[in-house]
């Protein structure tokens, strides 16, 4: 394993060049921080995640596959700015949002202009909001107005409509429902069963499946889908992926002639959308600090590593904006991948020997990732099965979303609100629900509308937290 040309000394920062702007540090493999190979192969492995967005590609924007794979290595490309310029978390989609966005465009006549008009509108006016509120400050208070009730229903909403696109007659179970109930199955036992969680601290087998997220419950995908007739075996190609960087840029982005600019029309038409999709961010940033402050405490403070909610909208923002131009995405630039996050900072708390920084093991992840993209043999693996891991990731942001959504109420009357908002949401689109959630907050609520209900956040209660809290529990036990 090689290690850093500068080291790092006990309980500073991890070393790099401070470029004094939003507090971002530029930090290069090997030199800045030390490469972690495990966090490597899982990230080269787990690239057939971020494909899943590819037959969305395809199915709302009519994209041809060379160029939705393109797209994807450019925005695998952006993942690897964040723990480059000092941000520690993996950064990835925005993944309950992405129901909400399809929903959107689905108002607009497939493939064509319209739809790319919308969709460059939307990212480019959400990526230039969240670099403003980054640059500023000012997103922390922001988002402390938005009642407790219309963040629990915009996060409850989501999660329908993720759930919702798998489930849709002529959807993706209406095609493959045996390789999705037993993948997604699979999935759950192996992410939220009690009992699994109970036999997985005795095995260390079970702790390495259990880490490795999404990708035991995609091989299984791989071997039943064509053992029942469902989809074809996969036809392993040898070589490097081509990009077709200038056809993306020519013919899918605002400067192809057959595109062009949106009007100011579509960014109006965007923006109670973008609103939504902001609150949904900003959640994944509320994680994002809880997960690096814990695992920073079980390091017992030998690296100087803090979350920065400005910093990583600063990145997000920039992200989002150089994709609508360049390279107009479904699955957004969002701040971070949860599930695997979490599973970064389980290995970081077993001590420097096991990773040396924060930012080495998010860096190397993802480094991982952006390999994967362009090595044939693991995409041409997971290409027919790209319709069953996006419905495995929907169908788990769905079950995660609903959770962190009624964790997110601190009332009844919360709860009340937050179902109507979500069912507003799901139905009628992001416009109606901001609109009825306003209503109904101002009507139950009156003059503490905007009053902020303080809550310690509970990493306990949260379901991305699992992990962490079941080991402490087990550890509890054993000590009786």
């Amino acid at each position: 394993m090689f290690g850093p040309v500068y080291k790092r000394k006990e309980g500073e920062m991890q070393p790099g060049i401070n470029l004094h702007i939003f507090k971002l540090v530029f930090r290069l493999p090997f030199i800045h921080y030390r490469f972690e190979w495990p966090d490597y192969v899982q990230g080269l492995l787990l690239c057939a995640v971020c494909l899943g967005i590819i037959p969305v590609l395809q199915e709302y924007l009519g994209m041809p596959f060379e160029i939705a794979i393109t797209i994807v290595i450019m925005n695998g490309f952006l993942y690897l700015w964040h723990s480059h310029l000092g941000d520690p978390v993996v950064p990835g989609w925005i993944t309950p949002a992405i129901p909400l966005l399809l929903l959107w465009l689905s108002t607009f006549p497939h493939d064509t202009a319209e739809r790319m008009h919308a969709l460059i509108a939307f990212e480019f006016e959400l990526g230039l909001i969240t670099f403003i509120l980054g640059a500023t400050g000012l997103a922390k208070k922001v988002v402390d107005l938005v009642p407790d009730a219309m963040k629990a229903g915009i996060l409850i909403g989501a999660g329908v409509a993720a759930i919702r696109l798998v489930f849709n007659e002529g959807g993706s179970f209406d095609k493959y429902p045996l390789t999705i109930a037993i993948a997604v199955g699979f999935a759950f036992y192996l992410s939220f069963s009690n009992h699994f969680k109970s036999i997985m601290n005795t095995n260390r087998v079970l702790q390495i499946v259990s880490n490795l997220g999404l990708l035991p419950a995609m091989i299984l995908a791989v071997i039943i889908a064509p053992l029942v007739g469902e989809l074809p075996w996969p036809t392993i190609e040898w070589g490097i992926t081509t990009p077709h960087f200038y056809d993306v840029i020519t013919q899918w982005s605002p400067f192809a002639d057959r595109i062009g600019f949106p009007s100011m029309d579509y960014y109006i038409s965007a923006f109670p959308l973008v609103v939504a999709v902001y609150v949904v961010l900003f959640g994944e940033l509320i994680q994002a600090d809880a997960l690096i402050d814990e695992a920073r405490e079980f390091r017992h403070g030998d690296e100087n590593v803090h979350f920065d909610a400005n910093r990583n909208n600063v990145i997000v923002g920039v992200r989002n904006m150089f994709m609508s131009m360049l390279g107009p995405d479904l699955s957004m630039c969002g701040p971070m991948w949860a599930a695997i996050q979490v599973v970064i900072c389980e290995r970081y708390k077993h001590g420097r020997e096991a990773m040396d920084s924060l930012i080495g093991g998010v860096a190397s992840f993802r480094w991982g990732t952006f390999t994967g993209y362009w090595l044939s043999p693991i995409v041409s693996l997971v290409k027919p099965i790209l319709p069953i891991a996006l419905a495995l990731t929907m169908l788990i942001q769905g079950y995660v979303a609903v959770r962190v959504g009624i964790l997110r109420a601190k009332t009844f009357n919360d709860l009340g609100v937050a179902g109507v908002i979500g069912g507003v949401l799901v139905s009628r689109g992001a416009a109606y629900a901001l609109a009825v959630g306003i209503v109904l907050c101002a009507l139950v609520y009156g003059k503490d509308i905007v009053k902020r209900q303080i809550a310690k956040y509970n990493t306990k209660s949260d379901p991305l937290f699992n992990i962490a809290a079941l080991k402490e529990i087990e550890a509890e036990k054993e000590t009786k």
